[in-house]
């Protein structure tokens, strides 16, 4: 996949999954992959899907084949009606060659598991996904998803995001893609996790009061970033930022 760079050396045909190559042995990475109107909305009627074309789409599947895991919050993967990861036998034995694993895992964050283990983004996953959750979580769901999912205890009320990516860490899934919802994002920046935020800007305008990429309360200072590439391809852009 080739894209036009505009910053920060101007190129016309820039390999994508070059451009966006963590190095292996950088220790935990978690990137998080947003897309957003030129106004500022991260939805359409409640679903991004409005939002996307395919060189986003593309860029998406691209960036999902890079990590080891895919972190969703519960309530992204109802709205969105997230299914089992997959990708294409090439991207498959690639992975396996750099010692992946040919798909990358599901990780969804919930607090009281408030999801139907009986779709396919647990019946059909080519791993077993891993469940982030709380004590609140009753018992009988935590031992029905046990039955589809690792189920991974990491706080009391509220899920202990630190906790979290530890336990993924510590499942050999260092390299992590988030890609929201907005709530999950507001939580990963305000508890200082994120590294890199990907960001495509739709060249659309929605007005309204749709949701933007975050949801949550103000930080108390202002997050600085620094603006590492800007990629451009059928009038979206691309933009990478780093901490």
């Amino acid at each position: 996949m080739l894209m036009r760079r505009l910053y920060p050396e101007p190129a016309p045909n820039v390999d994508v999954a070059d451009a966006y190559t963590v190095r292996t042995g950088a220790g935990r990475h978690l990137r998080v992959n947003m897309v957003s109107s030129a106004d500022g909305a991260a939805t359409v009627d409640r679903r991004v899907g409005a939002l996307s074309g395919p060189a986003d789409q593309e860029l998406l599947h691209l960036l999902r084949g890079l990590c080891d895991v895919l972190l969703v919050g519960a309530g992204t993967v109802r709205a969105e009606g997230y299914g089992p990861l997959d990708l294409p036998e090439e991207a498959r034995r690639r992975r396996t060659e750099s010692g992946q694993l040919p798909v990358p895992r599901m990780a969804i964050l919930t607090r009281e598991i408030t999801l139907d283990l009986d779709a396919p983004v647990f019946t059909s996953a080519t791993d077993r996904p891993v469940v982030l959750t709380t004590e609140r979580a009753p018992v009988e769901r935590r031992t029905a998803a046990a039955e589809v999912a690792d189920v991974v205890v990491v706080g009391e009320q509220q899920v202990d995001l630190p906790r979290a990516l530890d336990a993924l860490v510590e499942r050999g899934l260092s390299r992590i893609l988030s890609e929201g919802g907005p709530h999950v994002l507001a939580e990963l920046l305000a508890a200082g996790l994120v590294d890199e935020l990907c960001l495509a800007i739709a060249p659309l305008v929605t007005c309204g009061a749709e949701t933007r990429i975050t949801a949550g309360p103000a930080l108390a200072t202002p997050m600085q970033l620094t603006l590492a590439q800007v990629l451009e391809q059928d009038e979206f852009l691309f933009l990478r930022y780093t901490r």
